[in-house]
């Protein structure tokens, strides 16, 4: 009678092995699923999916990292590829003793050197908000030919543009171009210019915004409250939880100099019930940021004001350098930008009335300085922030 040692179990391939792991992670919100998948799929599986997490070495992290920067990934995008990586292999390792160490051990491989991102003015921010709304009075007809012919109003009168364009994008670019030179008539849809007010002074997420209802609004009291943000999906789905982290449910102070249009949007584009969102889309649902993109007409509106390139949570990072600049203990402005910490989560959980009252008020000050300048005829310049 022989006797046969049992068949040692197959270790477990870096693709299979990472997709579990993704799976099994408590509390990952879905956006970051999304992302976890998509780095995988991309980064990881092509170059390292096949091998058995025993045989990665340094040597071979090494290499498709570099792999990655040549063939284009930047140095940010490989920078995440490599934490998620670095994460699953600390698991093999530490918990579930698969490999004996993490071959994770490039110093530097983790780390983004994201570029630094404009930081507007009072001004700037007012003639964002109060552009985003304007469109030509015009219409773009196709022609037998296959060419477009642009029609435009100027003084209250039909007019017929004397070029034909050979696209329809090029005759609306040419219809925008007039009217925000002044040579075609403008209509003004102000429903976006107290979100662009709101989204900055309170420092607010774009998935936060989107989310507010008509009842989170206290003109009275001048605060807003952030308890849900609107998170969407690679596949198009949005959800509804809980801010991106766990200070992220607050109590922001609103300035006085904003309260005015706020008043305006409520009273003529959001519905009389509590629930009712502040700021609905087409259809009344929730307000996709590409469809408030195409509304907008963003792209065109930021590089008609100088600022080519400005994405909407530059406007945050607005709000968040003039907290700052008000002198506020670190703590405080944490509170009010929904910012967490491991170390202190419970105390920026809950924003402290008093110093926020003090911030927004020292932002209202701001607010007033930059309208006393604007009275002076200075402009607004882009100030760059690290």
């Amino acid at each position: 009678m022989s006797c046969r040692r049992p068949e040692p179990a197959p270790r477990p391939h870096a693709r299979g092995y990472t997709e579990t792991w993704i799976s099994q992670r408590p509390g990952l919100r879905p956006r970051t699923v999304d992302l976890y998948t998509w780095l995988l799929n991309k980064h990881i599986t092509p170059y390292l999916g096949a091998a058995q997490l025993g045989k990665l070495s340094t040597a071979m992290i090494r290499q498709w990292r570099a792999d990655l920067l040549g063939n284009g990934v930047s140095v940010s995008m490989a920078a995440k590829a490599y934490r998620l990586l670095r994460a699953v292999l600390m698991t093999a390792a530490e918990e579930d003793r698969i490999i004996p160490r993490n071959p994770c051990r490039i110093r530097g491989a983790g780390d983004e050197h994201p570029e630094e991102r404009p930081v507007l003015t009072v001004a700037q921010v007012f003639e964002l908000a109060d552009r985003v709304g304007r469109r030509p009075v015009g219409n773009v007809r196709k022609l037998k030919n296959g060419a477009y012919r642009l029609r435009f109003q100027r003084h209250g009168e039909m007019c017929t543009h004397p070029e034909v364009f050979a696209g329809r994008g090029d005759a609306e670019r040419a219809l925008w171009a007039m009217g925000m030179a002044g040579r075609a008539d403008s209509t003004q849809d102000r429903r976006f210019r107290a979100l662009v007010l709101l989204a900055t002074f309170a420092s607010l997420r774009w998935g936060e915004v989107s989310a507010l209802r008509r009842s989170d609004l206290d003109l009275e009291a001048a605060t807003v409250r952030v308890r849900a943000a609107f998170v969407e999906r690679s596949t198009g789905e949005l959800v509804l939880g809980p801010p991106k982290s766990k200070a992220g449910r607050r109590v922001v102070g609103i300035p006085q100099a904003i309260i005015p249009a706020l008043r305006e949007h409520l009273n003529t584009y959001v519905g009389n019930e509590p629930g009712a969102l502040l700021f609905p889309g087409a259809k009344g649902g929730p307000l996709r940021r590409s469809g408030f993109n195409t509304r907008t007409r963003w792209v065109d509106v930021v590089r008609d004001v100088g600022m080519p390139g400005l994405h909407f949570h530059d406007l945050r990072h607005t709000g968040n350098m003039l907290a700052a600049e008000t002198g506020a203990g670190l703590k405080d402005l944490m509170a009010r930008m929904g910012h967490d910490n491991v170390r202190a989560a419970m105390i920026y959980q809950h924003a402290v009335r008093g110093a926020d009252k003090a911030i927004t008020d020292a932002i209202d000050r701001h607010i007033g300085r930059a309208d006393d300048e604007d009275d002076e005829g200075s402009a607004g310049v882009l100030a760059p922030v690290s």
